[in-house]
């Protein structure tokens, strides 16, 4: 067996190249995602290492110290990170020549043959589900045999093998949160609308819906939901829950946890009789029944995909949702004592300047407890990119999707909205949400009533001014 590192490079300060959401980049708010597609693989290969250089501030020259302790070294790559990655496979192979080094990711499912072609330095690609490829790889099987993998065979030539089939059976893919405890300090895990410190999971993949810019259904996990077993899930918690006594939340990050109800009802009431909080990806439309069997068993936030309040968008982009379902949906989280933490895309094909006013009215009317402001970004791989690259809505100096600092750009433009016209209303977007007298005056009942509270809102709302500081000058 081939001793192996799983590696999230370092990159820029405060990248979430790992991010669970679906974007890999600097936010408004400091905050990192758990690797758990790294852990995932790293928990199948015995004696593997998980290293994940941004949230623990770990150096390149800390990486390359102890790579002659490894055969094989594994990176989770993007689209935005991959020239920074294989510069770190680089400095790795200047240390240890003999490495096999391998990338898996988004990216590279979709692209495997022009990531290899643009880095000659990256021996092998794992493609779509990659796992087990990556368990074959590093078991010594012979490469010209492994499903999934792209490499490049003793002439240079660069060989594709065949597809793997998609994983069916999800309980066979061991625990994450045993490498969690092993490789990782969860202290250094934080996003701004959870509890910390908190810790995350898969309990299944794929995703229902056909949203045309949301990268992982349609590159990696499917538009099939693929669950654990309850029994498999529950057990895990439990675990953590016993191994980890300082997580105040948990969260399952599965693209919409929601998908299947009667599983999340059955997961809830095991996990209430753990007397675990917990929070979940959601679509806006969970009927007030479930939500109410959720909430009495100890959930206590939802992440909910608005992205735009003009119905016209959400059919553009095959949301499978309508404006009115989303305010009964948040009405009834209000009313059962359901935090959302909502998240809305600017720049999404059929914006303008009326739709973007009509979206930041629209949030403040439905008032999810916290928001997200994004831009839309089309990864290569999603639908999104496919319409962009046809309708010349994309052009090259903007492909990488975010800058030289890892600040997510404006991408898209449009003959009637420009790149600087959609950047720029993501902070007018943040300024008429927050800056409301009731939502002033909310926070600060929050803050008084909840001392921890009180300084990660302080310390969240200068990283904010930061953020939006550097967001200016880039523009």
């Amino acid at each position: 067996m081939m001793r192996t590192l799983f590696l999230q490079a370092p990159s820029f300060d405060g990248f979430d190249g790992g991010a669970g959401s679906r974007y890999q980049a600097r936010r408004e708010i400091k905050s990192f995602w758990y690797p758990t597609w790294l852990a995932q693989p790293a928990a199948l290969i015995e004696n593997s290492k998980l290293i994940d250089a941004p949230p623990h501030k770990t150096k390149l020259s800390e990486v390359t110290a102890q790579i002659k302790d490894f055969d094989m070294v594994v990176l989770h790559t993007s689209t935005p990170s991959f020239k920074s990655d294989v510069a770190t496979i680089e400095a790795l192979k200047a240390v240890n020549p003999n490495l096999k080094a391998g990338l898996i990711g988004a990216k590279v499912a979709v692209e495997a043959d022009k990531s290899l072609a643009q880095a000659p330095i990256v021996d092998f690609v794992a493609r779509n589900e990659f796992d087990f490829t990556i368990k074959d790889v590093a078991d010594g099987k012979k490469w010209s045999d492994i499903k999934g993998l792209s490499f490049r065979n003793s002439e240079g030539v660069i060989v594709h093998n065949e597809d793997r089939e998609i994983l069916e059976n999800m309980d066979s893919l061991p625990w994450v949160t045993p490498v969690y405890k092993r490789d990782l300090e969860i202290e250094k895990y934080f996003i701004g609308y959870l509890k910390a410190p908190y810790l995350s999971i898969y309990t299944g993949r794929g995703c229902k819906s056909r949203c045309t810019f949301c990268l992982w259904p349609q590159t990696v996990g499917g538009h099939r939901y693929r669950t654990r077993s309850v029994g498999h899930v529950v057990e895990e918690m439990a675990w953590a829950q016993k191994n980890f006594p300082q997580v105040k939340e948990f969260f399952f990050d599965d693209d919409t946890f929601t998908d299947n109800l009667p599983r999340a009802e059955a997961i809830a009431k095991e996990l209430g009789k753990l007397g675990i909080t917990w929070s979940c990806n959601a679509k806006a439309n969970v009927p007030r029944e479930t939500l109410k069997v959720l909430r009495d068993n100890g959930l206590r936030l939802l992440l909910v995909g608005y992205e735009s309040g003009n119905q016209q968008i959400l059919h553009n982009i095959k949301k499978g949702m309508r404006v009115e379902v989303a305010e009964k949906f948040t009405k009834d989280c209000h009313e059962l004592g359901i935090q959302i933490h909502g998240t809305f895309i600017l720049g999404l094909p059929g914006e303008t300047q009326e739709t973007i006013q009509e979206t930041i009215k629209w949030a403040a009317k439905i008032n999810p407890h916290t928001i997200q402001v994004s831009l839309a970004a089309p990864y290569p791989g999603t639908a999104l990119y496919q319409q962009a690259i046809e309708n010349g809505w994309l052009d090259d100096a903007n492909a990488e999707l975010v800058d030289e600092h890892g600040v997510q750009i404006a991408p898209l433009h449009y003959d009637h909205l420009s790149h600087s016209e959609i950047f720029s209303s993501v902070e007018t977007f943040y300024k008429k949400f927050y800056f409301r007298s009731g939502k002033i005056a909310s926070i600060v009942g929050e803050m008084v009533r909840d001392k921890d509270m009180m300084k990660r809102r302080l310390r969240e709302g200068v990283e904010f001014w930061q953020f939006l500081r550097e967001r200016r000058n880039a523009a």
